[in-house]
């Protein structure tokens, strides 16, 4: 009967699933159909709006075109009609000339013919139309004005919807993720001389395979690529993942997103432990600050807190979240993991293996300050460096300033600025513990020793504070 039940409550959880997924996709369908009444209606907006701007481009020519030939035609007309008019004057007074020059051939027996024949010499040299040309100003040609629109008529006949652009395909093999950057590359599965930019998104997750579609984070977007790659730079990886998609556009149009891919950006993630502090630091996730009171207040908060005069457990504290296979258990019940002088706070995650990287923002004026590593068994009362099971580099501002690396109480004064962010560069299976300007990349000191166990991020302030940065991956210049 149990049995029975059991797969009742499968089946029913089961067609409750299969209902939710149908009821999403039936919303979906009617947003859809608002879609296609909506767009369609844009498009042909678009469309008509399209058209009669090209109506009156061509009515623009046209009216240019024509307000040229009757320029043309006009000052033609003037300049044939003024020599026109010149050579009909200039044929009269030639008729004129002509009839004188009759009329005196035939009084040949006059005593005025001399002067007379004279007279019509020196008139015909003079007259008009032995000055005139008999070539035409201007050709009444008007070819020079005619069109041939064939070429233009085909472009118009050719006239189409503008394509949509292809959906990209991320190219993998030549995707890049180093450095916290992460350099992506695509290609259009066929040539297209209409895409004008790319727009790329991303987001981060902590599921591997193909994208979901309900994601906490949001997508990211990135406009106006001009190429085929796009490198993002400055990234913190803190969650296991990042999904990418990208999409083509034209001057008109957007094309469909490409298959989205998930990239892994591994890093080395971890918060600080507020169980293992010392009770002067108070701890906040990533950020420390000491507290000459810290105790007295934490111990009467903790007693309100838990109402039984005890310390509240930490296993409780809201800066412990979904614990980590590497992340440690809370092993004890009260602020006492360090004490006396050790103003030390261990992080939550164990290094077994592998290189790691983190950074850690200090205080300037701290009077004291250390980063490094340490065995989990480093003592109550021991602090940094000062014992075989941790390692460090140490800043002292108070009496004698110094910069030391410290292990095993034995301290190596560095010759080197002190810089206001350190990184932390750790190889478990090489042995090695480096330590780095974080701006410049300038190597400050590196400890070369054989961990027999596995290491814990280690923090020491007194009179100051601190902030670590983790999500960072190992940079290739290091």
């Amino acid at each position: 009967m149990e049995d029975q039940r059991e797969a009742l409550r499968k089946i029913i959880t089961t067609l409750a699933v299969k209902n939710e997924e149908i009821q999403s996709f039936i919303y979906s369908l009617k947003q859809m159909l608002l879609n296609v009444e909506a767009n369609s209606t844009k498009v042909q907006e678009d469309l008509e709006a399209e058209f009669q701007s090209l109506f009156s481009l061509l009515e623009e020519l046209k009216e240019g075109m024509l307000m040229k030939i009757k320029q043309d035609r006009a000052s033609r007309t003037y300049e044939l009609q003024n020599q026109l008019a010149a050579c009909t004057r200039a044929l009269e007074s030639s008729e004129e000339l002509l009839e004188t020059a009759n009329q005196t051939l035939q009084a040949t027996e006059s005593e005025d013919f001399p002067q007379a024949a004279k007279q019509i010499k020196d008139g015909v040299t003079m007259a008009p139309a032995f000055r005139l040309s008999l070539k035409a100003k201007v050709s009444d040609n008007m070819s020079h004005l005619m069109v041939d629109f064939a070429q233009e008529r085909r472009m118009l006949q050719a006239l189409k919807f503008l394509p949509v652009p292809s959906a990209p395909v991320i190219d993998l093999a030549e995707s890049l993720v180093a450095d916290n950057c992460v350099t992506l590359v695509w290609r259009m599965p066929d040539e297209d001389s209409k895409i004008d930019h790319y727009v790329l998104e991303y987001r981060r997750t902590n599921f591997e395979g193909p994208p979901r579609l309900k994601e906490e984070q949001p997508w990211m977007v990135i406009e106006g690529i001009r190429q085929t790659e796009h490198t993002l730079t400055g990234l913190k990886f803190d969650m296991k993942y990042m999904n990418f998609r990208v999409k083509a556009c034209n001057k008109a149009v957007a094309g469909e997103f490409s298959e989205s891919v998930t990239l892994e950006t591994p890093a080395f993630m971890f918060r600080l432990d507020a169980s293992t502090s010392h009770q002067n630091l108070r701890v906040d996730d990533l950020s420390v600050e000491w507290d000459a009171m810290g105790g007295k207040v934490q111990d009467i908060k903790a007693r309100e807190k838990d109402g039984k005069g005890r310390t509240a457990s930490p296993v409780n504290s809201p800066a412990r979240g979904v614990p980590s296979p590497k992340r440690m258990p809370s092993g004890r019940g009260g602020r006492d993991r360090f004490t006396a002088e050790s103003y030390t706070v261990l992080g939550d995650t164990l290094i077994d293996g592998g290189e790691h990287y983190w950074e850690v923002r200090f205080e300037p004026d701290s009077k004291a300050f250390g980063a490094g590593v340490a065995y989990r068994s480093l003592g109550r009362f021991e602090q940094l460096g000062k014992t075989a099971a941790s390692w460090c580099l140490h800043v002292n501002n108070w009496l004698q300033a110094s910069f030391t690396a410290k292990h095993a109480n034995k301290a190596k004064v560095l010759d080197a600025p002190v810089p206001d962010c350190l990184g932390v560069h750790c190889d478990f299976h090489q042995g090695l513990l480096s330590f780095y300007n974080a701006r410049t990349k300038q190597l400050l000191h590196t400890f070369k020793a054989k961990f027999t166990q596995p290491l814990l991020p280690a923090f020491t302030v007194w009179c100051g504070s601190f902030q670590v940065t983790t999500g960072l991956q190992c940079h290739q210049q290091l």
